[in-house]
């Protein structure tokens, strides 16, 4: 039965990021076909094409590798685009090098709409998705206090003088709020001294604290817990209120970007950055535990998708946006050979994120998964003591001993009720 759950739950994580992609470049796809854009090929994943059927010229695709997908447009995607997306015609068996057809060139602010398309795709299905948790009963909402419910005794929090029920105010400057908040100011504090403001009986008292790198996780403790309890609310969920939600997930990406670009915070930031393993196993973690919390999760996810997106950096659609930008506004393009070149330049780089990203997300969880396998190894023996210990029987009875007050007294000692004369 549990294999079976497993095997659901993969399903389930698999058809819940697809359909986030698919949103993405149907977006895409729609408006480059409203704009009378040239469309090649409509393809869910990367790499070689698992299913693929030609319909009116666009062949559509289904390909081996999930985390990602693509729309070839020509008119649009420059070669180093188009070589991030992978050949189209790779494989097909029905289309040379030689075939190819020139094609028109389309009006850059056509190119503008086309490339945020994708992006805004994803934003409509989180406002979506937020309506439709504001509606269910059954998700969880709330939010995860500031306030110290707990501290370790020799933790980093503890030796620099928080107490419980102090409410954290601020680290290095930045408001905090929450407990989600905390913790990713004191990821972004990293290892380094940090002034944290915490409100104390009414008066803010400042405290330097260094956070410790914790061996397992990679992520850096000051070892304090909240009042509130993890497993009641997920960090996502703060608010019923749709707009809270998306304020959150908004504001949640905008810190950590900010952080990427601050010299002092974007070391310790990038050390904390997950890939798509993680973000993998996050939305397994949710679908097995909580249905509501995994749309939430997944609802997090495309506007961090939409976000990531639009960022001015070649091979993304921000940065087929800027380059449109900047033929409007100079009245020429980009020269091809900058673009293609950039393109090429971004794409090996974002490569070796992904792989950087990915070795970083095994290795972590083997190292987590390590450490519950040995946890629960402990808890086990632990138990299995404790039940020897219950169910422990003498190999004979010794009977039970009299009370010193049953015991027979000598015929001369005193009475307990007379004083001795």
């Amino acid at each position: 039965m549990e294999f079976l759950i497993t095997v659901l739950a993969i399903i389930a994580c698999i058809l819940l990021f697809s359909f986030a992609i698919f949103i993405h470049e149907f977006g895409h796809f729609l408006a480059a076909k409203l704009l009378g854009f040239q469309v090649d090929t409509f393809s869910i994943g990367f790499g070689p094409a698992l299913w693929k059927k030609t319909i009116k010229g666009v062949e559509y695709r289904i390909s081996a590798i999930p985390f990602g997908g693509y729309v070839a447009l020509p008119q649009l995607d420059p070669a180093g685009t188009a070589g991030v997306q992978g050949s189209q015609t790779e494989g097909d068996g029905d289309k040379k090098d030689g075939d190819a057809v020139p094609v028109a060139p389309m009006a850059n602010w056509k190119k503008i709409v086309v490339a945020f398309a994708g992006p805004f795709g994803n934003i409509v299905l989180a406002v979506v998705l937020a309506f439709v948790l504001s509606c269910a009963s059954g998700a969880r909402f709330g939010k995860l206090s500031a306030e110290i419910g707990d501290l370790v005794e020799d933790g980093p929090a503890a030796k620099a003088g928080m107490r419980v029920g102090d409410v954290v105010v601020s680290v290095n400057g930045n408001a905090v709020k929450t407990w989600p908040d905390l913790m990713t100011e004191i990821q972004i504090a990293g290892e380094r001294a940090a002034e944290f403001v915490v409100e104390r009986a009414g008066t803010n008292v400042v405290l330097t604290i260094t956070p410790e790198r914790d061996a397992v996780t990679g992520g850096c403790l000051i070892k304090a817990l909240s009042t509130t309890n993890a497993a009641r609310y997920a960090a996502w969920m703060p608010d019923r209120n749709p707009f809270q939600q998306l304020a959150w997930d908004a504001g949640s990406m905008a810190r950590v970007l900010k952080a990427l670009v601050t010299p002092k915070e974007s070391g310790s930031t990038a050390k904390q950055l997950g890939g798509p393993v993680m973000i993998a196993e996050g939305l397994y973690r949710q679908v097995r535990h909580d249905g509501w919390d995994a749309i939430g999760f997944l609802r997090f996810l495309n506007v961090n998708l939409a976000v990531l997106n639009l960022l001015p950096i070649p091979v993304l659609d921000g940065g087929l946006i800027l380059f449109s930008l900047i033929a409007i506004i100079f009245r020429r393009p980009v020269p091809r050979k900058v673009v293609d070149g950039l393109s090429m330049v971004f794409m090996y780089l974002f490569l070796a994120l992904m792989i950087t990203l990915v070795w970083r997300d095994v290795a972590r969880s083997r190292r987590m998964s390590k450490a519950r396998g040995e946890l629960e190894q402990k808890l086990k023996v632990e138990e299995q003591r404790l039940k020897r210990i219950e169910n422990f029987k003498p190999a004979f009875d010794l009977g039970t001993l009299p009370e010193p007050a049953d015991r027979a007294r000598p015929p001369d000692a005193p009475s307990e009720k007379e004083p001795t004369k």
